[in-house]
């Protein structure tokens, strides 16, 4: 049996669950909140008292679900841009596999550059963390401020990879993107 799509770049990606796609997962009602909780999961209310699973994810272990027969349904339900393009011929296997390659080594560079910055606090989403780190002490030392100006042009990089190659070319797509971004 040929492995799906899914099961080939999904396994190597994991993007949308480890934090640097979406902040929280939106769920759906008490009953699947209650759920993931009792599974371990910390369940949080967002501005709108919906219940959101935050990213990145604790169940994620490495670039696979570990609660995959358990998951949310917008975690079942959401496909990127990425592997859409890949179920339909628009883009070949190798060359999806190619951008979450070269997306990873973006997001590696902003990661370490956040550890040279101080910001190890990897229980919060990428976006969060580089936010963090940027708004550190005005007063800070050049080659801080270097690092900062360094970090802020590595995430500038990694959002517009992100929009293009997976969230679809910029545009907010309520109907294919249950996630909060």
């Amino acid at each position: 049996m040929k492995p799906s799509l899914t099961d080939i770049l999904c396994t190597q990606c994991g993007l949308c669950c480890d934090g640097t796609l979406f902040a929280d997962v939106q769920l759906v009602g008490q009953a699947e909140a209650t759920r993931l909780e009792l599974m371990g999961l910390e369940v949080e209310e967002n501005d709108t008292a919906a219940s959101v699973l935050s990213q990145p994810c604790a169940a994620l272990k490495g670039t696979r679900c570990g609660i995959y027969a358990h998951r949310p349904k917008c975690c079942r339900t959401f496909e990127c841009q990425l592997l859409q393009n890949a179920q339909n011929g628009a883009i070949t296997v190798e060359r999806a596999t190619q951008h979450i390659s070269d997306a990873k080594q973006e997001i590696e560079r902003v990661r370490e550059l956040l550890l040279q910055l101080g910001q190890r606090d990897v229980r919060l989403p990428l976006k969060e963390r580089c936010s963090e780190a940027l708004a550190g002490e005005a007063d800070a030392t050049p080659e801080v401020n270097r690092k900062r100006e360094e970090l802020e042009a590595a995430m500038s990089a990694v959002e517009k990879t992100i929009w293009r190659t997976f969230l679809g070319n910029g545009e907010h797509r309520g109907d294919t993107d249950p996630h909060s971004p």
